[in-house]
């Protein structure tokens, strides 16, 4: 059966908003689409979205679900690594993580009309649960080791873990590595050899600490491997910033999602950008953590694509990613709304390997598609959107 869902607005992201819209769909996937002068299919049910617009589904390109236990639990901290330290503190005083919360966070995702996440996770936690769910996700499991005597048989190790897991069409598996300053040299390299054409996520450039860190190799990151027991005397601080460093191992490319970049110059961007990288920023975190506000402008102005994510409960008070539209919308007034709303769709699906199947609403996609309550008398869709949606505005279709 063919449906035509009608609404006030259609937002392809794709191309410009569509008023008085309407999206045709058959067996899942979107037939076709069109505004208030082209004929939409005959002879089918309709649906009428009355007072509402109409967008894909939102991507959440970074979050740790496996932490939603710590919600309210981690209190933001003056600098990164102190945070990080109280993180690993509250985690050890667990054996595993429950699995409740995290089957409430992919409800709360769901109800904020997110569809795909980025899931990076070091326990695979929220995997059965993910599989017992409508999100579509890539499933990142994550590598430390800053002392490591075998990164080939860590990472062999992983990916037995992956290979053991049932196979959901939805989900998708790699294997990538945390940060510059928690993964050896050798674990990064192992990593880009084995990544084939997976997607890689890392952490970069997210701290002051980690720029003191890569050139010196002094601060507090080091104190902090030192007193985790894990640091070696062995490792030489490279002397250059994060992407270079990156490069350096063969992670800098199109596969690439560089996570909060807030300390990345312009010089750095660029590089990311020519290599079809991509950023994820994630500003409300990095403002709990204490990694101050990420440079949502520069991020833009320099041509690299942009994501976005929430990062996870233990850094960030909901998983509604409009909310996170409206922290970049304030952070950076002066960039245009369908950029930024690209960011938290198209660019993230791309990003994610789900670019052919959701992210925009054109003909073939998956219908994965919410509707969002509007005033009646609303002229700039796109910039509403990025006002703060609760919730309560968002249905599935």
């Amino acid at each position: 059966m063919i449906t035509v869902h009608r609404a006030r607005w259609v937002v392809p992201v794709a191309q410009p908003p569509l008023e008085h819209g309407w999206v045709a769909v058959e067996n899942g996937r979107i037939l076709a689409l069109g505004g208030r002068n082209d004929a939409a299919p005959s002879g089918i049910e309709r649906r009428e979205a009355h007072g509402a617009v109409i967008l894909p589904a939102l991507v959440n390109a970074h979050v740790h679900l496996e932490l939603s236990w710590m919600r309210n639990r981690v209190a933001p901290a003056p600098t990164m690594p102190q945070w990080v330290e109280r993180l690993m503190a509250l985690r050890r005083t667990v054996e595993r993580d429950p699995p409740e919360p995290i089957a409430d966070a992919i409800r709360e995702l769901r109800a904020a009309g997110t569809g795909l996440i980025g899931e990076i996770t070091n326990t695979l936690a929220a995997y059965d649960a993910l599989t017992h769910s409508d999100l579509s996700a890539a499933v990142f499991r994550e590598l430390l080791g800053f002392n490591v005597a075998d990164a080939d048989a860590l990472i062999a190790t992983a990916r037995e873990q992956l290979g053991q897991l049932p196979p959901v069409r939805s989900l998708r598996t790699s294997v990538v590595p945390h940060a510059p300053y928690s993964v050896a040299p050798s674990l990064l390299r192992a990593v880009a050899s084995a990544s084939g054409d997976s997607p890689v996520s890392i952490h970069l450039g997210e701290s002051a600490e980690e720029i003191e860190f890569l050139r010196t190799g002094t601060g507090p990151w080091r104190d902090l491997l030192i007193r985790f027991g894990v640091w070696t005397d062995s490792w030489r601080p490279p002397g250059v910033g994060p992407v270079d460093y990156l490069a350096r191992h063969g992670l800098v490319n199109e596969r690439l999602l560089a996570v909060h970049c807030g300390q990345l110059t312009e010089e750095e961007l660029g590089t990311l950008a020519r290599a079809g990288a991509t950023v994820v920023t994630c500003p409300r975190s990095n403002l709990w953590v204490g990694a101050g506000p990420p440079p949502i402008a520069r991020f833009y102005a320099s041509g690299v694509r942009v994501a976005v994510g929430t990062d996870s409960l233990a850094s960030v008070q909901d998983l509604n990613l409009f909310s996170e539209l409206a922290s970049m919308r304030g952070l950076a007034p002066s960039v245009a709304p369908s950029d930024i709303l690209a960011s938290a769709t198209k660019q993230g699906a791309d990003a994610l390997g789900f670019g052919d199947e959701l992210g925009t609403i054109e003909a073939g996609k998956r219908a994965e598609l919410i509707a969002v309550r509007v005033p009646d008398d609303l002229d700039d869709v796109e910039e509403y959107l990025l006002s703060g949606i609760e919730p309560t505005q968002v249905s599935w279709l």
